[in-house]
């Protein structure tokens, strides 16, 4: 039997092989000084060289372009399939059809269109370059530079221009005597990075913020730019407007399972080749979609799509399950009168407790991950308000005097998609598919990271690589190897 190894190099090797040419940009020149070109004497851009590649390996799948005959109200193919509408699935669809409006086809499978369960929706909507990886610090920054542009980027005609409320207040990291080695190494990593922070000790810290309480508090990292929090269901409205407005379809449908393409005088151990998704519609007629790609941007049911494609469940390659679930997170929001005013940053204390001001009227949105011992049932979005009185009051109450007399007036239930390996990303082209790739399992912080996970994923099918931030350390290989990458500050 081979190791996971060497079927890793067997798989990489073909489609390195499939893959040869080296993708240039549109209209540049080979290294003799030539200009790239096709049989039909036009210039070939990455992105048309990537999708003659895959229209090569899928033969007889695809019609050629340019049929006066109506589009379907249903596809039966498209070039490029993306299973989930939310955040993640959007900012891939956006970039892909931003970078390539004209050059392939694109649907989105979003199987609830009101997005009322929607963990991009249920979020608190933090952003933060507070983090211990590199590439975390790195994908938040950009997504804080997108979003200063979000007019820009995201503006469609005849819409008025995106408004997604970005309060810029900045994240107050809490630590107590052990954590202080910990924040000072991650205080110099994002500083190296550019990030924009300060260290404060008890005195200062009490200085800044008179209304907190700093006892057993030995060092506070704050925020000073880029860093808040944004209405998340605004910026996803934009994002999927704008990728409709580019050509990409959304689809009311739910993924069902697929047909494989069973190859014959191969090996064994590598996986059959899959381009037919099964999708079920709202009035339960199930349709079949062909694809050349694949992308799974399904955030908290995305261990479900691997299974379906085999992953987990099947020989070689497909052995190792993708280590992806949903876990159950609540919100709560709360009033205090007298709570602090303009002057309060999203605070996270040493035992995980957030909060946030929401408003101006004495409002106030918290919450915390519970121990992995006291993970609740995700069999539905019910809220359990005698966790918020054993495990969050009592650390508001002490690090915020004010807030003994706080009343909580609603609260929300959502899912992370949570990667129980390392709590970080899993991006990137899975090894046993050469068509088939995965934007998901950021446990929490997925909808700060979706624009820079969008354009990664982006550049890594129409470029062959990435370009702007490398983000080969969250590939599915280390699944295989059982190589975590921790990443220290999760909330």
């Amino acid at each position: 039997m081979m190791t996971p190894l060497r079927l890793l190099q067997r798989a990489n090797a073909a489609f390195n092989r499939m893959c040869h040419c080296r993708p240039t940009v549109r209209g540049c020149s080979s290294d003799d000084g030539r200009k790239k070109v096709d049989s039909s004497g036009e210039d070939i851009s990455p992105e048309r060289r990537t999708f003659n590649i895959f229209r090569d390996e899928f033969k007889g799948y695809f019609k050629p372009k340019g049929s006066e005959a109506p589009e379907p109200i249903f596809p039966k193919e498209v070039d490029i399939l993306v299973v989930g509408g939310g955040i993640m699935g959007s900012s891939v669809a956006y970039w892909l059809k931003q970078r390539a409006p004209e050059s392939f086809s694109l649907a989105v499978l979003e199987r609830d269109l009101t997005y009322t369960r929607s963990s991009t929706v249920l979020s608190v909507g933090g952003i933060r370059q507070q983090f211990s990886l590199p590439e975390n610090i790195q994908l938040s920054m950009f997504s804080a530079e997108f979003l200063r542009n979000v007019k820009q980027n995201l503006s469609v005609l005849d819409f008025d221009p995106p408004d997604i409320r970005f309060q810029p207040h900045g994240y107050l990291f809490l630590a107590s005597e052990e954590g202080v080695d910990q924040m000072l190494k991650n205080a110099e990593l994002q500083e190296d990075l550019g990030a924009k922070i300060e260290l404060l000790k008890p005195d200062n810290l009490r200085q800044h913020f008179p209304w907190l309480n700093t006892d057993g508090i030995a060092l506070a990292s704050h925020g000073l730019e880029n860093e808040g929090w944004f209405d998340p269901y605004a910026l996803l409205t934009a994002l999927r407007r704008k990728a409709v407005s580019l050509g990409a379809r959304y689809l009311n449908a739910e993924l069902v399972g697929f047909h494989f393409r069973k190859t014959h005088g191969t090996q064994s151990e590598f996986p059959d080749p899959v381009n037919h998704a099964l999708v079920k519609t709202p009035d339960g007629v199930t349709h079949e979609i062909t694809f050349a790609i694949l992308v799974v941007a399904a955030g908290p049911h995305s261990g479900e799509v691997a299974k379906l494609l085999r992953i987990g469940t099947g020989s070689g390659i497909l052995e190792t399950a993708l280590p992806l679930e949903p876990r159950k997170r609540y919100v709560y929001v709360v009033h205090c009168p007298d709570g602090p005013g303009l002057n309060f940053p999203l605070v996270v204390a040493p035992d995980g407790v957030y909060c946030r001001r929401e408003g101006l009227g004495g409002h106030f949105v918290c919450g915390k991950s519970p121990a992995p011992e006291e993970e609740p049932d995700i069999g539905d979005l019910d809220v359990d308000y005698s966790f918020f009185d054993k495990a969050i009051w009592p650390t508001l109450a002490k690090r915020i005097p004010a807030f003994n007399s706080i009343k909580v007036k609603s609260a929300w239930a959502g899912f992370y998609d949570y990667n129980t390996l390392d709590q970080n990303g899993c991006v990137g082209r899975h090894p046993g598919y050469n068509n088939v790739y995965f934007a998901t399992g950021f446990s929490g912080h997925g909808i700060q990271m979706a624009p820079g996970v969008g354009r990664a994923i982006m550049e890594l099918i129409l470029d062959g690589k990435y370009i702007s931030i490398d983000l080969e350390r969250f590939g599915l290989e280390r699944f295989i190897f059982h190589q975590p990458i921790q990443e220290a500050v999760i909330l």
